[in-house]
C-alpha cells in the first residue's frame, strides 16, 4: 500500500479499535476518546510540533452535532486539524513563515 493509503487504513483502525469498547460501535464516547488521545497522541515529537491551541482547536471543534459523542466524521475533521497544526509547525519558516494554507 502507499502512504497514503497506509494512513487512511490506520485512521479507519485506530477509530474502530476505541469505538468498539462498548455498545455504541460507531460512536466515542469522551472516555472512549481521553484514552485514544492519551495512548495515540503522546509521542514527544508530536506534542513538540502541535502547539497546545491546536489540540484545544481540535477539542473544541470536534462535537459539532452536540450529542456527547464523537462519529467517524467528527473524529476524521479532528485529524485534519491535527494534521494542519503539525504541517504549520513543521514547516515554520520555511517560506509560509507558519501562516495557514491559501486556498487554491
Amino acid at each position: 500500500m502507499s502512504c497514503l493509503e497506509k494512513a487512511i487504513v490506520s485512521m479507519v483502525e485506530v477509530f474502530e479499535e476505541y469505538a468498539t469498547k462498548d455498545d455504541k460501535n460507531r460512536q466515542l464516547s469522551g472516555t472512549e476518546l481521553a484514552e485514544l488521545m492519551k495512548k495515540e497522541l503522546a509521542s514527544p515529537e508530536f506534542h513538540g510540533k502541535v502547539e497546545p491551541a491546536v489540540l484545544q482547536e481540535a477539542m473544541t471543534n470536534l462535537d459539532k452535532n452536540h450529542d456527547g459523542e464523537i462519529n467517524f466524521r467528527e473524529f476524521s475533521m479532528f485529524l485534519a486539524t491535527l494534521a494542519r497544526g503539525y504541517y504549520r509547525a513543521r514547516n515554520k519558516g520555511k517560506g509560509n513563515k507558519g501562516k495557514p494554507d491559501k486556498p487554491e
